[in-house]
């Protein structure tokens, strides 16, 4: 899907609210705060700054259930899709994937996406180092959303860089597009993949979100029987980072920052 340059101005400006509200949750992280408490905030904020949350409701199909919450808190060995509610509690030492979507203004339908990991307190030094890690391959991922670009150059320098580390990049769940709907067309595997998917070019007016997923111990996962979270096969500590991204003529514009 193509977007026009009045869309993706309306997506910068939801993009950047969505991350304002991102960065107030994120402040909020400390032992004893529970998760129920963040997902209130989040969908307070979001609706104050004129959006709706795109998360909360959500089915990924039809056979699924609503997603309950409008934000992902993803704690440890969840990758991704744990819901807030029933809440859980913060404890010293964990970390939390806080992945977090919004519709804006409420009436365009335009959808942003973007997650962090963070600690809560103290953290192990494996645990930096997997934040780490995980967000530099964002960093390099977006670099390579260029139009022209294949979609696997994106998943080459994120697996590349992961695998360095001694870590694995999960290969069950892509990145993918985002604007009228949560998720569209393309997929963005965090890995090399080849045929049509990899081949796939990148143009001018896609939007795109980019999202490593990266676990210390092996890439595979399972989902829990709520039917959306979804957990290392052998629980080690997995790290989650995301943004929206435009592809322009003049390289990757991000749209998820302040």
């Amino acid at each position: 899907m193509i977007y026009s340059a009045k869309e993706i101005k309306i997506l910068h400006a939801g993009g950047r609210l969505l991350a304002q509200v991102l960065m107030e949750i994120t402040a909020m992280v400390r032992p004893g705060v529970t998760t129920a408490e963040l997902d209130a905030c989040a969908e307070a904020r979001i609706r104050e700054l004129g959006g709706i949350p795109s998360f909360l409701g959500y089915r990924g199909n039809l056979s699924t259930t609503p997603f309950p919450s409008t934000l992902c808190a993803s704690i440890n060995g969840e990758v991704v899709h744990a819901p807030a509610v029933p809440s859980r509690t913060l404890k010293k030492g964990d970390i939390i994937g806080l992945d977090i979507g919004m519709r804006y203004p409420a009436r365009s339908g335009l959808c942003t996406d973007m997650a962090v990991t963070v600690g809560v307190g103290t953290i192990s030094s494996e645990a930096v180092k997997l934040i780490h890690v995980t967000k530099e391959a964002l960093r390099l991922g977006i670099s390579q959303a260029k139009a022209g670009a294949r979609v696997r150059d994106i998943g080459a320098v994120i697996q590349q860089h992961v695998e360095s580390a001694g870590y694995s990049v999960v290969k069950d769940l892509t990145g993918h597009g985002v604007g009228r709907e949560v998720h569209e067309d393309p997929e963005i595997p965090n890995f090399v993949i080849n045929g049509s998917i990899g081949e796939r070019r990148l143009a001018s007016g896609m939007v795109i979100a980019i999202e490593p997923m990266v676990n210390i111990g092996t890439p595979t996962v399972k989902t829990k029987s709520d039917n959306w979270t979804v957990t290392t096969s052998d629980q080690s500590l997995s790290a989650h980072f995301e943004h929206t991204i435009a592809i322009t003529n003049n390289g990757p514009l991000i749209l998820t920052l302040l």
